[in-house]
């Protein structure tokens, strides 16, 4: 350690008592966080590239400042998948502390984890008071029966309208117009189920069929387009 003179010259002041950092909400304790290794929780957060051409959602699962889950959701780029891809096998096993410092090959997701590492060591995390905190593989709940990704896609021009793409229930494959040629529901393809019943040896139109389903005034509509096409 080196002093400045002016800092030698100094005489010594005591500073008084030491009561340490506040204390956060961890797991259903109250910890006082001093190391990395005293931070859990399970937290979700989105982070954004400079051009904010894309976007990424991460959800991570922290047990004493180890990253043991991570769900990374990307949005609006190309190239984003495959950087998800990498984070995946990046993020793992790392310190929250390694994990911030670390490329994680997106800015999106470099984003999303620096939100994440403020969130958390706050003790703002969705297990704050939950004790003992989430299960390894609590992420997967977000994503539903069938494991796919909640994205929502609407194409619209002020020319012809709005086109549902991609909604919760999943690949909008007609839309039904009512007679003022106003949209009164859809109908739907659950791309996770009907890929499970298509590995389970179900022929594949079958598993389409089955897959199908829809929403509103579906059945009395005046007329059914395809938004892809019409």
């Amino acid at each position: 350690m080196i002093y400045s003179s002016e800092v030698q010259n100094m005489c010594p002041v005591a500073k008084g008592a030491y009561h340490g950092p506040a204390p956060i909400p961890e797991e259903g304790k109250w910890v006082q966080a001093k190391e990395i290794k005293d931070i859990s929780g399970f937290t979700h957060g989105v982070g954004w590239c400079a051009p904010q051409q894309g976007a990424c959602k991460l959800s991570l699962n922290i047990k004493d400042g180890i990253i043991e889950e991570a769900l990374v959701e990307t949005l609006g780029c190309t190239g984003m998948t495959h950087s998800a891809a990498m984070a995946g096998e990046i993020l793992i096993g790392k310190t929250i502390l390694e994990a911030l410092n670390t490329d994680l090959v997106c800015d999106a997701i470099n984003t999303a984890m620096r939100e994440l590492f403020l969130q958390i060591v706050y003790g703002r995390s969705q297990t704050a008071f939950s004790e003992g905190g989430l299960a390894i593989g609590a992420s997967l709940e977000d994503l539903g029966k069938g494991l796919c990704g909640q994205v929502g896609t609407i194409f619209a021009t002020k020319a012809k309208g709005p086109r549902y793409l991609s909604l919760t229930e999943g690949y909008i494959t007609r839309l039904a117009l009512n007679a003022d040629n106003e949209i009164c529901g859809y109908e739907f393809v659950h791309i996770g189920k009907m890929m499970d019943w298509i590995k389970g040896g179900m022929d594949a139109n079958a598993a389409l069929e089955k897959a199908k389903g829809h929403y509103g005034q579906f059945d009395n509509a005046a007329k059914y387009i395809d938004p892809r096409k019409e």
